[in-house]
């Protein structure tokens, strides 16, 4: 059976990732449940696909305390290339490179972010599930989720709970 990509996130009300500044204080303050599903989710996946702009944000905030030690993190980016202590870099053709990375061994995979790159998966339609997490604070500018684009995804509810003031949806992507 073929690795699902699952995009796991959380947004404001407003539909934003970040304020324009990647402040996420917004977040952290929101009032949870324990973990609010994180280790639960994390258990679910071997991979993780981020963009240059997300890695070079965990780094500098998390500075030698990477997150996703164990995982197999790969960093979508056109400059960079090769291997670091953390990460493999990625360049060429994301389809193509999802494809094969859906077909080996393992959990599923996990889109982390950011922005710029989820748009491109959507488009592509590489996302398998969506566990969106909605915070109760509207922003009003920032970071949006989702871009605008001219095509459309449907997708279908799978389940929704809370967790204190946070609210998760889970849907999968009607192919």
């Amino acid at each position: 059976m073929p690795r699902k990509v699952v995009l796991f996130i959380a947004e404001s009300l407003d539909g934003y990732i970040a304020t324009k500044e990647d402040d996420l204080e917004w977040l952290i303050n929101t009032e949870g449940e324990g973990d609010n599903g994180y280790s639960e989710f994390y258990d679910t996946i071997d991979t993780i696909i981020m963009g240059r702009r997300t890695y070079d944000w965990i780094v500098s905030h998390e500075g030698d305390n990477f997150p996703y030690e164990g995982k197999q993190c790969y960093v979508l980016s056109g400059s960079r290339q090769g291997i670091d202590e953390n990460v493999e870099y990625v360049n060429g053709d994301i389809t193509e490179f999802m494809q094969k990375l859906k077909q080996e061994e393992g959990k599923d995979i996990w889109i982390v972010g950011g922005g710029s790159m989820l748009h491109e998966f959507i488009e592509k339609r590489l996302v398998d599930e969506w566990i969106i997490t909605v915070t109760p604070t509207i922003l009003g500018d920032g970071i949006p989720l989702f871009k605008k684009h001219d095509f459309e995804t449907r997708l279908r509810l799978k389940g929704a709970r809370t967790f204190n003031q946070f609210t998760e949806l889970h849907y999968e992507t009607v192919h």
